[in-house]
């Protein structure tokens, strides 16, 4: 199998990594990420002295965050190389991951509807900030699965040099443990669990920040072993036919 298509689809997720943060750190209402406890005529405030910011950031995150899925899709065609009972856990990680994509989206959106009339009933404006704010911090369920999918495959992986390192194993359960508890940001509306808090949001996407770098170290070096494995018989011929 060649191996170019899964490089490039790798190194181009550092380039779209950095776009992300641009945008990231170009939406206001993460610096400080907005609190549950503004009313809503503060919420609308927010919405039409920011349209423009907020804008340009959604629309940035939707073009470009839909470019991590490559990076992710290397990671299915990893797995299936994996020496495991089925290939089921791969394409059980596809679709997490792929749901995990789409809730992602969907966040944006509803920013960008908010942003859309900024004069509507403040009422209304508050509403899809809400939404906004759940669809981001709260759906953490398809990434945790994610996580502890991989985790698992990566354990049962019975190859004499594995895929992964058994590093990753772990890599994914911490990753899952920590974006487990942001699931409380739907029930309160302040301290560490609130979407804006230490745990639902900082913790949150810190893990998953740090989890996309070390991935990206573990299939860098996945790719690398499998070019090797499949570069030994090519040479072992040319060494027959000489």
């Amino acid at each position: 199998m060649n191996t170019t298509a899964q490089r490039i689809s790798l190194w181009i997720t550092p380039f779209f990594g950095g776009v992300l943060l641009i945008a990231v750190l170009a939406f206001p209402g993460f610096w400080p990420p907005m609190s549950p406890q503004l009313t809503a005529e503060q919420v609308a405030e927010f919405y039409r002295q920011n349209s423009t910011m907020i804008r340009f950031s959604m629309i940035t995150l939707n073009l470009c965050a839909i470019m991590l899925v490559p990076f992710f899709m290397v990671i299915v065609v990893q797995m299936k190389r994996m020496a495991t009972p089925s290939t089921v856990l791969a394409y059980s990680y596809l679709a997490a991951v792929s749901t995990g994509a789409t809730m992602f989206a969907i966040a944006d959106i509803f920013w960008l509807v908010a942003a859309f009339r900024p004069e509507r009933d403040p009422q209304l404006t508050m509403l899809l900030n809400d939404f906004a704010w759940f669809v981001f911090v709260a759906p953490v369920g398809f990434v945790v699965v994610s996580n502890l999918i991989l985790a698992l495959a990566v354990w049962l992986d019975s190859r004499p040099e594995p895929v992964f390192a058994r590093w990753v194993v772990v890599v994914n359960l911490v990753a899952a443990a920590a974006m487990t508890p942001a699931v409380g940001s739907v029930i309160v509306q302040s301290g560490p669990f609130a979407w804006d808090g230490v745990v639902s949001f900082w913790l949150r996407w810190g893990a998953f920040v740090v989890y996309l770098v070390l991935m990206f170290v573990a299939v860098h070096g996945a790719i690398r072993r499998q070019r090797a494995e499949e570069t030994l018989p090519d040479k072992a011929s040319a060494v027959v036919a000489s």
